[in-house]
């Protein structure tokens, strides 16, 4: 209610009116304070499916490299994804996150004394064929082994997923965007790796979100960042460091992307599976763990838990509903799936451990979910 001198009639004539106004006022203020502190809507499971987009994402993937022996699967490759595919391909958009380079040829960036303790990967660019039969829209090509063949190795990468119709991110300047159904999407790799966007320079970071914000209906975060092993398996928040590298503190970098305008951030780079956490109702994966790593990574235990996360976001990018589909990794078969669910269950123990005030709960067979309010 707004008040003038020509108005005089309006104004409370008796202390109880006084009184009232003034409550009036006071709790209309509360519910401005309120509704101004929380600009990200929460919404119901009654969501309008023409209003969704369904994420399906995984961890790490190489091939098998031909460098510095040969580490490749029989018959080239062709069955280490068939039997997951059908899943990769049922989403309207899927992402993975691509080790090594796709590359016939090349010098190594770095010299390698001690192959056992140095890794380097170089998978033949025939391979692709196996990513897009598989499925894959978009691939990260931010990490640590994104430049084992030098930035000219990446850039060959790059182009041999172009060619393929494969969506690419990660290189400085390299963000992968696109529409669905109306729905302007973009994905920004970061990783603390020289020639990529770095985890560890947030400040970057966050103008880099903005900017994206501004133009696009969903901002996807990749990031390969984390130590690295069973050890790592829990998220802390802290600066992580693996060899005296540091590679980035995941909770503040995760938390502050989404608060500058980010609605999915897929995390990589341990190796391991990690917990999953709803932040300002957007969904952190601290880890997918590694998918499809033939040889050079190992794949014993734990490691060789493969999960593919499938996430339906309402297309504000608020999180509806997801599942963890578990698989697993065999040598040579390659990516199998798990009647076992042992990844949607390490998942879901990890993510009551680390997070067990998040907003959202992961039953033994995988389905994420809401909790319900008290």
């Amino acid at each position: 209610m707004f008040f003038c001198k020509c108005c005089a009639s309006n104004f409370p004539r008796t202390i109880s009116e006084i009184i009232i106004l003034r409550k009036l006022l006071f709790f209309n203020s509360l519910l401005l304070i309120f509704l101004l502190s929380r600009p990200l809507p929460l919404f119901s499971t009654e969501i309008d499916s023409s209003h969704t987009l369904t994420i399906i994402a995984v961890g790490d993937i190489m091939m098998g490299t031909d460098f510095p022996k040969d580490k490749l699967p029989p018959n080239n490759g062709s069955s280490l994804l068939s039997e997951v595919a059908p899943i990769l391909r049922g989403g309207d958009l899927t992402f993975g996150n691509l080790e090594g380079v796709l590359l016939d040829g090349g010098e190594p960036e770095k010299t390698c004394n001690d192959t056992s303790l140095c890794y380097l990967f170089r998978t033949p660019s025939s391979y692709v064929e196996h990513l897009k039969n598989a499925g894959f829209d978009v691939l990260s090509l931010a990490n640590n082994h994104a430049r084992d063949f030098g930035e000219a190795g990446r850039t060959a990468t790059m182009q041999t997923l172009s060619n393929a119709g494969i969506q690419h991110a990660g290189r400085l300047g390299d963000i992968a965007t696109g529409v669905i159904d109306s729905v302007r999407w973009a994905l920004i790799a970061f990783a603390p790796n020289p020639g990529s966007y770095s985890n560890l320079d947030q400040n970057r970071a966050v103008r880099e979100i903005k900017k994206l914000d501004q133009t696009y209906d969903l901002v996807l975060v990749s990031v390969h960042g984390g130590a690295e092993g069973k050890d790592a398996i829990h998220v802390v928040d802290s600066m992580e460091v693996y060899y005296g590298e540091e590679r980035g503190n995941m909770v503040e970098f995760a938390h502050a992307v989404i608060d500058a305008g980010a609605d999915l951030v897929l995390g990589h780079g341990p190796h391991v599976p990690r917990a999953l956490e709803l932040y300002r109702d957007r969904l952190i994966a601290y880890s997918l763990g590694n998918f499809c790593t033939y040889r050079g990574v190992n794949i014993a235990g734990i490691n060789g838990y493969a999960p593919i996360l499938v996430v339906t976001l309402h297309t504000s990018g608020a999180f509806v509903t997801g599942n963890i589909i578990s698989a697993r990794q065999y040598r040579p078969q390659g990516t199998r799936l798990d009647a076992y669910h042992r990844a949607a269950k390490l998942m879901q123990q990890l993510t009551l451990e680390d997070f067990p005030q998040t907003a959202i709960s992961i039953d033994a067979q995988g389905l994420i979910s809401r909790k319900k309010a008290k």
